[in-house]
């Protein structure tokens, strides 16, 4: 977990700012599954300012379209999600995802249309409402501020690990706090969206300010993320306010709006770092630092070209420094740099290894960069010599699982 000065990480999850409750349950949406919770549940006591971000994929999922639909107006406090069916491609898919919507609705006593709604899993199989309908009551008896662990479970598919945390900081005196869950493992390539995502917060901010933190922080994180290339057809982002916390509502890009999308960006960039590490049958995570460019557009476009390439990924999974293929995948990204001033450095917590000056090789020593590589965490150090702009993007290995894992996907 990377840290920050004046944010406290904390443990709630999800349910970490004030008035949040999570649950999530065995519903059985996939067939044969009895023992992996597939169906959650989101709520919040008070109706919240929310914002969202999907997929660019052309093909959408039916969640999305609905979602999308349920947030004009700017509001939300609720979110169903279900595993095991992308609820895509499906004639009836938006009556399932508005049925799953009413349910919600109907259990909290809330209106329909301030419910939203995700599902991931598999694309072009019907989702049957008649096991989530009846796993139901079972979802609305376990919300708890104390169960953002569950509902992380129910949102995983090939994910090995959760992703959970949140953090803890002060507005006007008044402690606030951002929590949230995240899901994603494959078809990990978004494009202004993220995989499934779910941020909550009780510090006061107006709507607006609301979406351009969200934007802004995605833009630098989720963004920042690639596992596979591919770009899911329902990647979903979400963020709730409840404003619960006390503080004045922040309604300009003062100080206080500072405070706060720092605090969104700690949240979001340790959910993207805990995506990319554990990428479909990853062994290491790849962080790929570009400096000196001479605009971020340009430190972002060589940084997630990077830690995308098939080769430098295949490369670092057998600890090989074949820096030539980071070369290369620098070379062919779309921004206007000088090739000849580019320096690359391979690095762990075993040193750091100059591999490359003025765009081309330099002697080094083969087995300390194999033992460099060998580590679970890699850094690719990248210096355009051309400006002061920045960027960080997050990768992993491409392994022999990856492949097992996606060629037995439907089995």
């Amino acid at each position: 977990m990377v840290k920050f000065d004046g944010y406290e990480f904390i443990d709630g999850g999800v349910c970490a700012a004030k008035g949040f409750k999570a649950s999530g349950v065995i519903a059985g949406i996939k067939a044969g599954n009895t023992t992996k919770r597939d169906l959650a549940l989101i709520s919040c006591d008070v109706r919240c300012k929310a914002a969202a971000l999907f997929t660019t994929n052309k093909v959408k999922g039916a969640p999305i379209i609905v979602s999308r639909e349920h947030l004009k107006d700017g509001y939300a406090q609720a979110v169903v999600v279900n595993s095991g069916n992308a609820n895509t491609c499906n004639a009836n898919g938006i009556e399932i995802a508005e049925g799953m919507c009413a349910l919600a609705a109907d259990g909290l006593n809330i209106a329909k249309e301030d419910v939203v709604v995700g599902s991931t899993g598999v694309i072009g199989q019907k989702l049957d409402l008649s096991p989530i309908k009846a796993a139901f009551p079972a979802l609305l008896d376990g919300l708890s501020e104390k169960n953002s662990a569950l509902a992380c479970e129910a949102i995983m598919t090939t994910d090995t690990r959760k992703k959970e945390l949140a953090v803890e900081f002060e507005i006007d005196g008044k402690k606030c706090r951002i929590g949230g869950i995240s899901k994603g493992s494959g078809m990990i390539n978004p494009n202004m969206a993220t995989m499934l995502a779910f941020i909550t917060t009780d510090a006061a901010i107006n709507g607006e300010l609301l979406k351009k933190a969200l934007v802004r922080v995605n833009s630098l994180t989720y963004n920042m993320v690639s596992v596979d290339g591919d770009t899911s057809t329902n990647d979903s982002l979400f963020l709730m306010s409840s404003g619960l916390a006390g503080n004045s509502e922040i309604i300009c890009e003062d100080k206080n709006y500072e405070i706060f999308e720092n605090a969104l960006y700690a949240v979001m960039m340790n959910l993207a770092r805990e995506t990319a590490r554990d990428g479909e049958g990853a062994t290491k995570l790849i962080e790929c630092v570009v400096s000196g460019a001479d605009t971020e557009e340009t430190a972002k476009k060589v940084a997630k070209s990077v830690i995308s390439s098939s080769l430098v990924k295949a490369a670092l999974f057998a600890a090989d420094a074949n820096w030539g293929r980071i070369l290369c995948a620098i070379g062919y990204t779309d921004a206007d740099f000088d090739i000849e001033r580019v320096a690359v450095d391979l690095a762990s917590e075993k040193g750091v290894i100059p591999v490359c000056r003025n765009g081309a090789g330099v002697d080094f020593s083969e087995e300390k960069a194999k033992e460099i590589l060998s580590e679970e965490e890699i850094k690719i150090l990248v210096d355009l010599n051309a400006g002061s702009k920045t960027a960080i993007a997050w990768g992993c290995d491409l392994t022999f699982d990856y492949v097992k894992i996606n060629a037995e996907y439907r089995t």
